[in-house]
């Protein structure tokens, strides 16, 4: 799979990075096709990998009926659910293992806009870094049909966390990143110890103390088109636990 991205003037290495988008689904049957075609419509050329945990409403079936017609999309189904950050870190050592340069992970369900991808290509690339956040409270971002109780659960985490790790973004808990492959073989991914949502600020810490450099971009999360969020109060909890651990256990992020 030698898959590299085209969507228009996105700077000098464009027809020669590899890129990998990286989706993690349950049961998103009835997002994942539109999904994939939105992606296909801004990434022509790029490496899809789906990483599904064995989903029963058959989303794992749609995307090997279009990988049958578009061998630059992958599935790879996990029979045990383990969470999204464990999925995610599958996906990130695919990405590590089969040689790609750039790897952005964004949510299924339409919440995430793929037109943001070229965006924050530009921002990796001409600003040199080696990973790029679309951040939901930037200047430009925000929210579009979201219950106001699930945007004062983010807001109220993502201010916690960037205060006491010292984070030098506004937005740590979104999912919609651009990794640069280079800065993930920086750190051990297995030494990512959360599973859940947490998986998100951890791995920006471990990025960071390894002295990689993190940047942002305004997107506009969306409320999901079908489906039931899979976002509990118990992932919050979740996540809170994995925020005092990374703030005692060593050096901040600077």
């Amino acid at each position: 799979m030698n898959a590299s991205l085209n969507t228009g003037s996105q700077g000098s290495q464009s027809d020669t990075d590899r890129i990998l988008i990286l989706l993690c689904t349950y049961n998103e049957g009835d997002n994942i096709g539109p999904m994939l075609d939105r992606l296909r419509e801004v990434a022509p050329r790029s490496a899809i990998v789906v990483v599904d945990d064995h989903s029963p409403d058959g989303t794992g079936e749609i995307v090997a009926q279009r990988a049958e017609h578009d061998p630059a999309i992958k599935l790879i189904t996990r029979y045990e659910r383990k969470g999204l950050g464990a999925a995610i870190r599958q996906g990130l050592q695919y990405a590590i293992e089969n040689g790609y340069d750039l790897v952005i992970n964004l949510d299924a369900d339409l919440s995430h806009d793929p037109a943001a991808i070229p965006s924050m290509l530009r921002k990796c690339r001409e600003e040199d870094y080696d990973v790029v956040v679309g951040s939901r409270y930037e200047p430009g971002g925000g929210f579009d049909g979201l219950p106001w109780h699930r945007r004062w659960i983010s807001r109220a985490l993502n201010t916690y966390a960037t205060r006491v790790l010292r984070l030098p973004i506004s937005d740590c808990s979104g999912s919609y990143r651009c990794y640069r492959v280079d800065a993930l073989r920086r750190i051990d991914l297995n030494s990512i110890r959360c599973n859940g949502y947490g998986f998100l600020e951890e791995i920006l810490v471990a990025l960071l103390r390894a002295g990689c450099r993190v940047g942002q971009v305004p997107i506009v999360f969306h409320s999901r088109r079908h489906g039931q969020s899979k976002l509990r109060l118990s992932d919050a909890l979740g996540a809170l636990r994995v925020i005092h651990r990374l703030a005692w256990q060593g050096p901040r992020a600077h």
